[in-house]
């Protein structure tokens, strides 16, 4: 009993510890959910979470749901709360209604997610990023067994470097570089992956013998100069990862899509200027915000600063007369990590991100 005491008293001396670990259901949740095709864990507990990055207390409580990626189209899940009053999400148990007539298919067998694995999946087996001191320091091709400026599969390419027979090997084509919005500093490249390869022959660079890949998959043209890499076999991609809030201290920005392109939504790849030295982890959350667009008092009134006439540009060095807010327009996970740069999946947007758009804390 007196145990029991102290730990009542401390639990009343601290009632906001953790704060940020505390699930906040939210005041409109629904008691029952039949989770639907397409659906994932994240879009799930965003139904009844003001934090959907915690997913895994609502679902890990659960001992009718052990295994997330048993949970499929048709189960009805219900919001109950357990003796503590912590909430948790229970499978309710169907209800098999037997007739002479015809066999009912309950439910589509294909187990939901938390993300969408397939569509990261390439990011997290083969580089996308790299510094200009790691590509000064990898094998690149010199051409190929026909005369031509590119190829395609079914060629065979001699590469300056010494490669491992047998190998598998990754080739990839510099894209644009990436410079941090911030400061300007050169932070590395997009690659493009165009092809895989195998090693038929590990040459000798030092008596100028090149290597011979024979080219197996390919996705682009190959050009001298392409880059290759080794392939990381076999690496074991998450079932699942454990979303939490990135650190609160946290700002950075947009500087690239995995896609090239300037906007994009949901389920697309794209890169930010914060990385691992800015203590960046795999399953950081992040919000996507925007500045309004600034406004100047002009002559006729107020109008946007970029259709103000151009001496009231001038006059105000083209900023805002006002502090114009940020406005949340979406969430990222972090799925890679990079020293100086990352790669996020866009898990929501409520409309068009673009580069340089923010991201903080939640």
């Amino acid at each position: 009993m007196i145990i029991k005491r102290h730990l009542l008293i401390m639990c009343l001396f601290l009632p906001f510890m953790a704060m940020a670990d505390v699930l906040q259901i939210k005041p409109d949740a629904p008691k029952s959910y039949v989770v639907k095709k397409g659906d994932t864990l994240w879009d799930i507990s965003a139904i009844f979470l003001n934090q959907p990055w915690l997913w895994p207390k609502l679902w890990r409580l659960n001992p009718q749901i052990k295994n997330p990626h048993l949970i499929y189209p048709g189960d009805k899940l219900r919001l109950v709360y357990d003796e503590q009053g912590q909430p948790m999400l229970v499978k309710g148990k169907p209800e098999l209604k037997w007739s002479p007539k015809v066999r009912t298919k309950l439910k589509d067998q294909t187990a939901i997610s938390t993300i969408s694995l397939d569509v990261i999946a390439p990011y997290l087996r083969y580089e996308s990023f790299f510094t200009e001191q790691e590509l000064e320091l990898l094998p690149y091709i010199l051409g190929s067994d026909e005369a031509y400026k590119s190829s395609i599969d079914g060629f065979r390419v001699y590469v300056k470097g010494d490669l491992e027979v047998g190998r598998s090997y990754a080739l990839y084509q510099k894209g644009p570089a990436l410079h941090d919005p911030d400061t300007g500093e050169l932070l590395g490249y997009q690659v493009d992956l165009v092809a895989t390869a195998q090693a038929l022959r590990a040459g000798n660079i030092q008596d100028k013998v090149p290597s011979t890949l024979y080219v197996s998959d390919i996705q682009q043209e190959i050009h001298a100069g392409d880059f290759v890499v080794p392939v990381n076999q076999g690496q074991l991609l998450p079932s699942y990862f454990t979303m939490q809030a990135v650190a609160a201290d946290v700002r950075g920005a947009i500087i690239q899509s995995a896609s090239g392109g300037r906007e994009f939504g949901k389920s697309e790849v794209v890169m930010i200027n914060r990385g691992a030295a800015d203590k960046i982890q795999p399953g950081d959350v992040m919000t996507i915000k925007r500045t309004s667009p600034s406004v100047v008092e002009s002559s006729s009134g107020p109008v946007y600063t970029e259709d103000a006439p151009r001496w009231s540009r001038m006059a105000n060095a083209g900023e805002s007369d006002y502090k114009m807010p940020e406005e949340s327009l979406g969430q990222a996970m972090v799925f890679k990590v990079y020293d100086k740069v990352s790669m996020a999946l866009i898990l929501k947007s409520s409309k068009a991100v673009r580069l340089r758009d923010t991201v903080t804390a939640p």
